[in-house]
């Protein structure tokens, strides 16, 4: 069996936008007729800039190779050009790609991926959902919501969240992510941070865990700073509280906080998240598996985390392909912790498969469909293509505001 195709979707993700502006699938199909999907998650570049990187690497390594043999082409593409270090939009385009050869060879065995590493371990997966604002009143994802900056507001979104059957939320108050991070938080900021921790946490009282998110806004002792006005509230975690590139200061913060640090959105690789658990700068990671490397490069990092007692929180900011495939991964992982939801994954989530994730009372319940267990529509995926021109995530440009 070898493969012999390549068909790529860049969908636009229409209102409420929950997931970002669009996604990104690819398919393979082999000479015998198997097809395997993939989602590639990369914001560095517009889609149609990554969708040339796809039939690249495609044609350089993957038209007419053995889909079995995912080790060989994962290092071939890892070291082409002189690389051989990590590389954010390479590795997100061989993510896409390992991901549909998994899905490949688990129809090809009929079995789900999370049985070709190393089993079920989890018969259900607990699931968590930003607060996101309401769509019934006409509200988006980069629309204007009280959600975002009230705290009565969030506290009535997050209780809301919690009848639906979550048993926990992530919100992230901080303000604004720039590409002049990191800094001091504002004062203004730091007051608003600890009264959504509070107000949320007199809504949902211990019911529901409480996910303080951040976008590596901060230096360390910003951060510092800010968990110590959270711990009151004894959040799940504080996330991402510097930048990614130097975890030596993210383990100044994990030292000075009772509240367990989670990362890893924005790295790449068994090599970028090896400095992360050494450093010990957080004790939860969260790869995303359109861009950590695939299916098979998380699975080692699951690995090595499990031997440091640190745990797995796989990210999602995505489509549902790279949700079907942080299942199978959360599935088989003995140190899973709890996985990102795009709410109940309805909507236009469900419309893109044609048998939507399956989420029940705060849990998403794991496939026994082969390969990665969804089946792209491809009907939906073709009558929604993107033609906006921003990138999937678009930082403040330029030093944010003092109040910010």
């Amino acid at each position: 069996m070898k493969i012999q195709s390549l068909k790529t979707f860049v969908v636009g993700n229409p209102p409420p936008t929950f997931g970002g502006r669009y996604f990104l699938f690819l398919k393979l199909v082999t000479d015998t007729g198997i097809e395997g999907v993939g989602e590639v998650y990369t914001a560095t570049f517009g889609p149609n800039t990554v969708v040339a990187m796809i039939e690249d690497v495609f044609a350089h390594h993957v038209e007419g190779a053995d889909p079995f043999a995912i080790e060989r082409l994962w290092r071939n593409v890892y070291g082409r050009g002189y690389s051989g270090r990590p590389d954010l939009s390479l590795m997100a385009v061989l993510s896409g790609i390992e991901m549909a050869l998994w899905d490949i060879i688990g129809k090809a065995v009929d079995k789900p991926v999370y049985q070709l590493m190393g089993g079920r371990v989890h018969e259900r997966l607990r699931s968590y959902t930003y607060l996101y604002p309401r769509p019934e009143r006409g509200e988006h994802a980069y629309s204007p919501s009280k959600v975002y900056d009230d705290p009565d507001a969030a506290a009535e979104r997050a209780l809301e969240y919690v009848e639906m059957g979550f048993t926990a939320v992530k919100f992230d108050p901080a303000g604004a992510f720039s590409t002049h991070d990191p800094r001091q938080p504002s004062l203004e900021r730091l007051d608003l941070s600890e009264r959504f921790c509070r107000r949320i946490r007199e809504a949902v009282g211990p019911r529901c865990d409480l996910l303080f998110g951040t976008h590596g806004q901060f230096t360390a002792s910003g951060a510092i700073r800010l968990a110590r006005r959270l711990e009151a509230y004894d959040p799940l975690w504080f996330e991402e509280p510097v930048p990614p590139e130097m975890p030596e200061e993210m383990a100044l913060v994990a030292r000075a906080t009772s509240i367990p640090i989670a990362a890893g959105e924005r790295l790449a690789t068994k090599y970028e998240f090896a400095r992360l658990i050494e450093t010990k700068a957080a004790s939860i990671l969260q790869m995303n598996l359109g861009r950590v490397g695939g299916l098979l490069e998380a699975k080692k990092i699951a690995g090595m985390a499990e031997a440091h007692y640190c745990q797995i929180a796989p990210h999602l900011y995505c489509g549902p392909i790279v949700a079907a495939a942080n299942i199978q991964l959360a599935t088989c992982s003995p140190n899973f912790l709890i996985l990102e939801s795009i709410e109940r994954f309805d909507g236009f989530f469900a419309q893109l498969l044609h048998t939507p994730i399956r989420w029940e009372d705060g849990y998403v319940i794991p496939p026994t469909a082969p390969g990665l267990g969804v089946e792209l529509n491809e009907a939906v995926a073709l009558a929604h293509p993107y033609t906006g021109s921003a990138l999937h995530l678009v930082p403040f440009f330029g030093p944010v505001p003092a109040d910010q």
